[in-house]
């Protein structure tokens, strides 16, 4: 998966081990594994298709926007970065051609 980022303070917050530690304290060690997991994807479907991701899109305010799952409340928030989207023939999103996504915030929006 290509991951882009929103902002560059989030990029930076994300960038290695320490930065994550420092910003996000005992949530950091499942923050690297859930970075370590986007970037082992190849495309959507395969994160949709994996359990503990819990990868899902959201709706309301939301909609264009997916969620994975960090813990209890919080949830890494990422957009599709494809312009235009990738629609089959059936007029549905083709999740296996989503590579690229943009990564928003990481937050507990419960």
């Amino acid at each position: 998966m290509n991951i882009s980022y929103k902002r560059k303070k989030l990029k930076k917050q994300l960038s290695s081990g320490d930065e994550i530690k420092k910003n996000y304290g005992n949530m950091a060690k499942r923050i690297s594994q859930r970075m370590d997991d986007l970037r082992s994807f190849p495309h959507l479907a395969e994160m949709i298709d994996f359990p503990s991701l819990n990868c899902h899109k959201l709706r309301g305010d939301r909609q264009e926007e997916w969620a994975i799952k960090i813990s209890a409340n919080y949830r890494l928030i990422f957009e599709l970065d494809h312009h235009p989207l990738p629609i089959n023939e059936d007029g549905v999103l083709d999740t296996k051609a989503v590579t690229d996504i943009c990564v928003i915030e990481i937050v507990d929006y419960h």
